[in-house]
């Protein structure tokens, strides 16, 4: 009896909203819109996203085209597959669609967008970012880093030489090695310290791909408010706090570190950050609130993207061992007689630099990037977009075109960047790995400086091989869901001396 009740409520329900949809629908008359596929009343193309949206999305443009108009709910947005599109996006109509669309996460976590990935276009958002450069990301701040990216790498080595140094090599959770290698750097840099191995140390790793994950959700409720009962019983609200909660409790406690201690002695993004805040003679007023919030960011994009890309790049190497041979004869030819590999020996790396640039094509950490919005009604491609439609860039269709890349743009390719001079920063948009245009990712210096040297440390000192054992249970090119996206299962291997 209870379940026939149910049954006729949840009916009712959805044949209130069906009616509610069919009364309010818009017309749509002398408006030229882009190709769509059916929808489905109420929630529109919803169920048409796997849990890979970048593979979904890319299979949908196959059959669309590469300027699609999808509906999440009632929300109209545009799916952009090709290069072409996305230069009109990006820079043709950048400061129409530099905006970002507010979620229900962004709303929880980040105060309503008042961080800068996601801060709305304006004075506020290039402060902000103006903050950012200056303090940390720049290029010489950047380079004064190095001694920090140089420890933090040796020890990392350490470890691994204990693992293969027994006549029988331990396995080693790569995964678990480099999130902490890449979270103990953005400590130190931007908090004086580390965390990690300590007795009040926090979960960082977890709270950061947890929040990754949540950015990449499509809750049913940011689309069709009368159905946001859903996003309780599958818990993402739930998560949304306890991430909430747990970091901003580190992040208060971390503030307060830094201001009851001796300030001659300390001069971390932290401090620098507070003393911008204490200053009321500028322009520009940072609340304490934005202040964590920028912390959270430098979290966010320096350990995610990072770990995303060196567990990939080192899981194609190991799937494809010519490659992996010819890059260890390419490091060490350049770093012969030295024991570890220094950034400006890196950056001479030809190989090496061709491994990163088709890791990122490949596998962009953030294959759909961030989401924006068009502030203004715009033409694009001679169709008519509205002010309001969500825009979602699918970086890791683009980066595998067959008419741009070739019929193998699937493949794992590093000698097809040998003789180019395609770079990842932004100016061709067949290789948007980090955006483009305003909103492009401002941490690009700050990544690539830790990335080359990274991979040319491990790859010179240890040869290496997967868990064969793990690969028969696991697929080793699984990936996990969010905005940022890592391997669904952690990358062990088995490291022995080169």
């Amino acid at each position: 009896m209870e379940m026939i009740v149910t049954t006729l409520c949840l009916t009712t329900l959805l044949a209130l909203l069906l009616l509610k949809y069919i009364l309010k629908r818009p017309t749509t008359n002398n408006v030229y819109l882009p190709p769509s596929p059916w929808r489905v009343p109420v929630i529109g193309n919803l169920h048409q996203l796997s849990i890979h949206p970048h593979r979904s999305l890319r299979s949908l443009s196959l059959r669309y085209g590469p300027l699609m108009l999808l509906h999440f709910g009632r929300t109209p947005v545009l799916i952009v597959s090709s290069a072409d599109v996305a230069h009109d996006v990006m820079k043709t109509h950048d400061l129409k669609c530099a905006n970002r669309p507010k979620t229900k996460v962004v709303d929880k976590i980040l105060d309503g967008g008042r961080d800068v990935a996601f801060a709305s276009y304006g004075e506020y958002w290039r402060q902000m970012k103006s903050i950012c450069i200056q303090n940390l990301l720049n290029n010489k701040m950047v380079r004064s880093y190095e001694k920090i990216r140089e420890e933090e790498i040796k020890l990392m080595i350490e470890k691994l030489e204990r693992a293969s140094s027994s006549s029988s090599p331990s396995p080693v959770n790569l995964s678990q090695l480099l999130m902490t290698l890449t979270n103990d750097i953005i400590c130190r840099v931007a908090l004086g310290r580390k965390y990690s191995g300590t007795e009040d140390a926090i979960d960082v790793e977890n709270i950061v791909s947890t929040f990754a994950a949540l950015l990449g959700e499509f809750p049913v409720g940011e689309y069709i408010p009368s159905l946001s009962w859903i996003d309780r019983i599958r818990g993402l609200d739930r998560k949304m706090e306890e991430v909430d909660k747990r970091f901003d409790e580190f992040l208060e406690r971390v503030v307060k570190e830094h201001e009851d201690a001796d300030k001659e002695n300390r001069s971390d993004f932290v401090d620098k950050l507070l003393t911008i805040q204490r200053d009321k003679t500028g322009q520009f007023e940072l609340e304490k609130n934005a202040l964590k919030l920028i912390i959270w960011d430098m979290f966010l994009a320096g350990t995610a993207t990072t770990l995303s890309f060196l567990e990939w790049t080192m899981t194609e190497l190991m799937r494809h061992p010519k490659a992996m041979k010819v890059l260890q004869e390419d490091i060490r030819s350049i770093s012969q007689n030295d024991l570890y590999v220094t950034e400006k020996q890196a950056e001479k790396m030809n190989y090496l630099q061709a491994v990163i640039k088709e890791a990122l094509r490949l596998r962009p950490p953030a294959p759909l990037l961030v989401p924006r919005v068009y502030s203004e009604d715009v033409k694009l491609k001679g169709y008519d977009i509205a002010a309001g439609t969500q825009v979602i860039i699918n970086a890791w269709a683009i980066q595998r075109d067959t008419t741009t890349w070739g019929i193998d743009a699937e493949e794992f390719q590093p000698e097809r960047h040998l003789d180019s001079d395609l770079d990842f920063q932004g100016q061709d948009f067949t290789f948007i790995p980090f955006g483009s245009g305003k909103r492009i990712c401002p941490g690009i210096g700050f990544t690539s400086a830790l990335i080359g040297v990274t991979l040319a440390n491990i790859v010179k000192r240890f040869n290496w091989k997967m868990d064969v054992k793990q690969q028969r249970v696991h697929d080793d090119l699984t990936e996990a869901t969010g905005l940022v996206i890592f391997r669904k299962y952690p990358l062990i291997a088995f490291p022995s001396p080169a």
